[in-house]
């Protein structure tokens, strides 16, 4: 198993009060090969558990737990060891590649400069590889573009250019946050479709996070479903989508546009009533029990604990699978 984690959870240091606990009880696995869908609300935990599996997180947070990395637990690494797996071993893809890219570099020496660090190869050897990734990544006239600056392409350009950046290390793992937020469908498809060529063609470990579950739905292999800073379902995708377990994950599907139905057709969206709440405030039991339709008084008394169903299906829930009905 190329990447396991274990009882994660993630703590911030508060000067006059515990910790807050941030992320709690979060475990899945992921093999070579296959991709990991992540979905949830704003605030559910998604990118602080990107940055605690390469690395990221600031000082003043700590993670617990394992993240097993080829059988070697990161957490245990310090930063000079782990500036050798992250990027080299472990590619990360950031929501916005406007912001994540330098704005006074040219996109080509941005590629470039990874692979001289990590292979010590010549400035020669790393353009023309260089250029190698961005036909891969498909830009358009890449050996003319290699020189360009971000501001100077389209935004599913920029992202083309930051996949091109993670890939140039040829990673085991590959994470992505948000990798088609603000594109246009044909882009967005564009951009699934060299997912699918990485993780097919080089054997590539994927991790996706998306707030659309139509992205998740095309892509993903397996689907951990988050909120308020734990799981709530995790199983194939197909099995996840079509057969939702936990009422969060019932009503995520049902606040999805459809064709011929919702607003285009003069319907109501449906939505989640409320908000994520508070980690600082949570309420008793299940975290989801102020915003369930299904919720009853022994929801408010504890909360669930994570159950693992004969199917390999986990869910947090005290209704367990017979919910879905």
């Amino acid at each position: 198993m190329m990447l396991e984690v274990r009882d994660l959870a993630i703590d911030i240091a508060r000067p006059d009060a515990e910790p807050l606990r941030l992320v709690n009880d979060v475990s899945f696995r992921l093999a070579a090969g296959r991709t990991l869908g992540i979905v949830g609300e704003s605030g559910s935990g998604k990118s602080m558990l990107l940055k605690a599996l390469i690395g990221l997180l600031p000082g003043t947070i700590r993670a617990t737990g394992s993240i097993l990395f080829d059988g070697t637990d990161l957490l245990a690494l310090g930063e000079a060891e782990m500036c050798r797996v992250r990027g080299r071993r472990i590619g990360m893809i950031f929501q916005e590649p406007m912001t994540a890219l330098n704005p006074a570099q040219r996109i080509g020496d941005q590629i470039a400069e990874g692979i001289r660090w990590h292979r010590r190869v010549s400035a020669a050897e790393a353009r023309a590889e260089a250029l190698q990734w961005l036909e891969r990544v498909r830009i358009p006239d890449a050996r003319r573009r290699i020189d360009t600056y971000p501001h100077e392409m389209s935004g599913g350009q920029r992202q083309r250019v930051g996949i091109a950046i993670a890939l140039a290390m040829r990673p085991d793992l590959l994470i992505a946050d948000e990798p088609t937020t603000a594109l246009d469908v044909t882009v967005q498809a564009e951009i699934l479709d060299i997912f699918d060529e990485l993780v097919s063609d080089l054997g590539v470990g994927l991790i996706l996070v998306s707030h659309d579950l139509g992205v998740i739905g095309r892509i993903a292999d397996e689907t951990l479903v988050l909120y308020a800073g734990t799981r709530m379902e995790e199983g194939p995708t197909e099995a996840v989508l079509r057969h939702p377990r936990h009422p969060y994950t019932r009503g995520l599907l049902a606040a999805m546009p459809r064709r011929g139905g919702g607003v285009g057709a003069g319907g109501d969206l449906p939505t989640i009533p409320g908000t994520v709440p508070s980690l600082a405030a949570l309420p008793p039991g299940c975290r989801f029990a102020n915003r369930c339709g299904c919720v009853t008084e022994a929801c408010r008394a504890a909360e669930p604990a994570w159950r693992t169903a004969a199917d390999g299906r986990g869910l947090r829930c005290i209704l367990g699978p017979e919910a879905a009905a």
